[in-house]
C-alpha cells in the first residue's frame, strides 16, 4: 500500500474532516449531556440509569482527547462505551427483560470485559513500535537491538 508524505494535500484534507468531525461530535455529546443533567434537576432526581449515561458522555470525552492528542484511536474505548451501555440497558429495562434476555447481555459484557483483558495483555507483552516507519521496516529495531550486545 502506497503512504502519502504527510505534506500531501490529500492527507491535509483527510485530517481537517477529521478535526471537524470531532467537533461536531464534542459539541453533540456537551449539548445531549446538558439536556440530561437538565432533566435530572427538573426532576429532581439522579438514577443509576442517569449516572450510566453521564459515563457514556465521559467515555465519549475521553475518547475524543485520546485521539486529539495522539492521533490514533485506542479500541479498548469503545468497548467501554459497549460495556456500559450494556449496563444501562440492563438496568432499564431489567423488569421487562426475560431471563435468557438478561443472560445473553451480561455474557455480552463478560465477552467484551475478557476483550479489553486480551487487548492490553497483548499491548504489554507486544508493544506497538514507537513510530511509524517501525510497522513498515522492522531492521531498525533490530540494529538497536545488536548494537545493545556488542561490547
Amino acid at each position: 500500500m502506497q503512504r502519502f508524505p504527510l505534506s500531501h494535500p490529500v492527507h491535509s484534507v483527510v485530517r481537517g474532516l477529521e478535526l471537524v468531525g470531532l467537533i461536531v461530535i464534542l459539541i453533540a455529546t456537551f449539548v445531549a449531556a446538558g439536556q440530561d443533567i437538565a432533566q435530572m434537576i427538573e426532576a429532581r432526581r439522579v438514577t443509576l440509569a442517569d449516572l450510566l449515561l453521564l459515563f457514556l458522555y465521559l467515555e465519549v470525552l475521553a475518547m475524543i482527547g485520546a485521539y486529539l492528542q495522539t492521533g490514533r484511536l485506542p479500541i479498548r474505548y469503545p468497548i467501554y462505551i459497549g460495556i456500559i451501555a450494556l449496563a444501562r440497558y440492563l438496568v432499564l429495562e431489567i423488569k421487562d427483560l426475560e431471563a435468557w434476555k438478561m443472560l445473553a447481555v451480561g455474557a455480552t459484557m463478560l465477552i467484551l470485559a475478557g476483550t479489553v483483558l486480551l487487548l492490553r495483555y497483548g499491548h504489554l507483552k507486544l508493544p506497538y513500535p514507537e513510530n511509524e516507519a517501525d510497522f513498515d521496516d522492522p531492521a531498525p529495531r533490530k540494529r538497536v537491538a545488536e548494537d545493545v550486545d556488542r561490547p
